[in-house]
């Protein structure tokens, strides 16, 4: 477990940027015997997307952002009030859920998430986050890895969120406007090469949001295309 660890933490400081995060979280994860994981920060602003970094699959992270699940996920609304880690899923928890809630978890289900366990976090500068492992099922080997790793666990998704708030991207004022933390987030992939899609997977939404944002983006800047907003976002950073 202290070579898993720390190979974590290795991945982690090394990393330069989220998709590093998330494979180094996802190797960690299957070391573990833990099928996937789901990393999911709050946003301040009520209007704002939460940053979610996962290896669940991507038609449902599209799902789940769009149709803004986390104002009505019991796993996050259980986040929000509570400090402890604790374990959900189909029949388990509170035996009364209302419709909406019965139906995100049958819908996430069929997408292979039907338990999971979850870590809130809640730091010192007042942000909420949440570290999950999920399964499809309650296996034996997954409970037991659980079990024999809560604390260590603990410690996993403490230092994921500290690295992915470093790493992660909040409004910023580029050339005299502000953009969003994911509109900042599209155009840092597209400066990398990324294609729409590719950043979708990546973010955990679908491309034709992706597209969404850039245009929003270039729109702001007054720009046409999305290589001088890039370019645009590079100079603000520069001569900043």
């Amino acid at each position: 477990m202290r070579r898993i660890f720390q190979t974590l933490v290795d991945r982690l400081v090394d990393g330069k940027n989220l998709e590093d995060l998330r494979r180094g979280m996802a190797e960690t994860a299957t070391a573990l015997n833990l099928s996937c994981f789901a990393y999911l920060a709050l946003p301040r602003s009520p209007n704002a997307a939460p940053l979610l970094i996962s290896n669940y699959p991507s038609a449902w992270t599209s799902h789940y952002l769009q149709k803004r699940y986390e104002r009505l996920d019991p796993v996050i609304a259980h986040v929000l009030r509570y400090t402890e880690p604790f374990h959900w899923g189909l029949g388990s928890g509170p035996t009364e859920r209302s419709n909406s809630e019965r139906e995100l978890f049958e819908e996430a289900a069929t997408f292979g998430i039907r338990c999971g366990f979850t870590i809130p976090i809640h730091d010192s500068n007042g942000a909420i986050a949440a570290v999950t492992f999920a399964a499809d099922q309650r296996h034996s080997s997954f409970v037991q890895s659980i079990d024999k790793n809560a604390d260590v666990l603990q410690l996993i998704a403490m230092s994921f969120h500290a690295h992915a708030r470093r790493k992660g991207i909040s409004d910023e004022v580029i050339s005299g406007v502000t953009l969003t933390r994911r509109e900042i987030e599209c155009l840092k992939w597209a400066a990398e090469g990324k294609s729409a899609w590719e950043t979708g997977c990546i973010l955990g939404i679908s491309r034709h949001t992706v597209a969404f944002h850039l245009d929003n983006a270039k729109a702001k800047l007054g720009v046409r295309s999305t290589t001088q907003a890039v370019a645009r976002m590079a100079a603000s950073k520069f001569n900043s």
